[in-house]
């Protein structure tokens, strides 16, 4: 009798186990079919050149006060960058129309509500607070109604200050390359203590350099602490506003003209051999905080001036290396114009502008940026080539090709010279555009942040399975129910057995 008793227990045990696993995996996976599984934010990224909106999406129950965000879809806005529409009433925000109305569509409309939506203006919108801020403030408002119109959960419209869009950067570089922690206790274990990843971005106004440092910062402007997936990462950034691509050839060009007196007729030694535009001073060179100091005091906005292209490298770098002013350093460092900068360290990601540009000397010369001479080496060449020759090479059109030398020559001076990247450290920057199916920017890094401030959803006591995991333990529970059945049968069988032959 105790030896019977004995075989049963176990099998009841199973029994009673398998039962009650069962039901815990069955009653909760009602709750699959409510509520959508995932959170949604919008963002969009209003730069000086061109205006892209990006939903990002992540589980709505968050992990250790940050959302897991990922890239749903992106839009890119027709027309130029909001700060471009001054004295268009209705532009700016008719130019955010059409992807507004995709949001519409990616995002499901129950969670249309609960989706928070930003508008982030950069260096653009930056010049133009200081050049007007009336047409600054009328924009940002024309937008702001734009925004409201939609069923979202309209945030605000706002410029972003530069420290802020390098810090930003910073995080969406790092999260992308997963250098942090984001499953809570396990994650550190299986992650700890990775090296994070400098941020090297380049817009159309500004550039941002941002890394985290262990160094003093001299200068408390450059400093900003940032805490993600609990824990604090303290950072040296610093954006140097018109020293974007854009801005940066406006100021070379300026540059040119008035080392070479205002004249019908301009050499310009970054545009390539057998190229020729023509210009006018006000609109295309002189309307711009950025050239202010280049603006002769008399001179006829209207006139026409005709820029020939002559190619030479050495003269090239030699104007673009007068853009910077490496003296009157106040702190123990600097990079460029008076600006505190620590010693870079560790791996960099240079993105943006910055990536386009490597992309295109690599195709014009099959030489891979790995270091200061190699760089030099592949711009001598691109510097060389004729306009015919490098549109026919990057199947891409003069208007942007005619900047290639100019904007390679810019690239060289500011990493090298700037930043201070040499030999040794240069070979630790990669240049990307995308990683991990995310465009690397600004943006991502925002979202991560605001996400702290969306409120997870509540499942009550039991949190329902995806479909997957869900029915792999069901099956699981079956199967020992089925176990514990037969073996008690069993039991049953032999004690029938042994009985009658008693």
């Amino acid at each position: 009798m105790g030896l019977r008793c004995s075989q049963t227990i176990p099998a009841v045990v199973l029994l009673i186990v398998s039962i009650v696993g069962v039901l815990l995996v069955v009653l909760p996976a009602k709750e699959v079919e409510t509520p959508p599984e995932n959170m949604y934010g919008i963002i969009m990224d209003a730069g000086s050149s061109h205006t892209s909106m990006y939903i990002y999406k992540w589980p709505a129950d968050k992990q250790n006060g940050t959302g897991i965000v990922t890239q749903h879809s992106k839009c890119h806005a027709k027309g130029r960058g909001i700060s471009s529409y001054i004295g268009v009433h209705g532009g700016a925000a008719e130019s955010l129309k059409a992807c507004l109305e995709q949001a519409v569509k990616d995002i499901p409309k129950s969670r249309h509500y609960q989706t928070p939506l930003y508008l982030g203006a950069t260096a653009g919108m930056r010049l133009l607070k200081i050049v007007n801020a009336t047409e600054s403030d009328r924009i940002l408002k024309e937008v702001e109604n734009k925004l409201r119109s939609y069923p979202f959960k309209f945030k605000e419209a706002a410029i972003l200050s530069g420290q802020q869009e390098g810090a930003y950067g910073w995080v969406t570089v790092n999260y992308l390359h997963e250098n942090f922690a984001k499953y809570g206790f396990i994650g550190r274990w299986l992650n700890p203590g990775r090296e994070t990843t400098g941020a090297l971005d380049l817009g159309g106004a500004s550039t941002q350099i941002t890394f985290e440092t262990s160094e003093k910062v001299e200068d408390s402007v450059n400093l900003m602490e940032m805490k993600l997936y609990g824990q604090i990462y303290r950072l040296y950034t610093h954006s140097f506003l018109c020293y974007g691509q854009d801005q940066f050839l406006r100021k070379l060009m300026a540059h040119l003209i008035t080392t070479q007196g205002v004249k019908p007729q301009v050499s310009h030694p970054c545009y390539p051999q057998q190229f020729k535009i023509s210009i006018k001073l006000g609109e295309d060179v002189f309307d711009s905080p950025c050239t202010k100091n280049y603006r002769p005091t008399q001179f006829d906005p209207h006139m026409p001036v005709t820029v020939v292209g002559t190619g030479d490298y050495q003269n090239c770098l030699g104007n673009v290396k007068k853009m910077f002013s490496f003296d009157n350093c106040s702190y123990s460092k600097c990079s460029f114009d008076g600006v505190f900068q620590p010693s870079v360290r560790g791996n960099f990601m240079a993105f943006s502008a910055f990536s386009f540009t490597h992309r295109y000397i690599n195709s014009l010369t099959n030489i891979t940026m790995t270091s200061p001479s190699k760089m030099e080496a592949a711009i001598r060449l691109v510097c060389n080539m004729t306009i015919s020759e490098i549109t026919e090479k990057t199947k891409q059109s003069e208007k942007y090709m005619k900047n290639v030398c100019a904007v390679s020559n810019f690239i060289q001076v500011l990493l090298t010279q700037g930043y201070s990247f040499n030999e040794l450290s240069f070979p630790s920057i990669s240049f990307q555009e995308k990683l991990g199916g995310a465009s690397v920017g600004w943006a991502l890094g925002y979202m991560l942040n605001l996400s702290n401030m969306v409120p997870a959803d509540s499942f009550g006591p039991m949190k329902a399975l995806p479909l997957v995991p869900w029915a792999g333990i069901l099956f699981l529970f079956i199967l020992i129910l089925l176990t514990a059945v037969g073996y008690l049968l069993l039991i049953y069988r032999r004690t029938v057995t042994k009985e009658g032959m008693v």
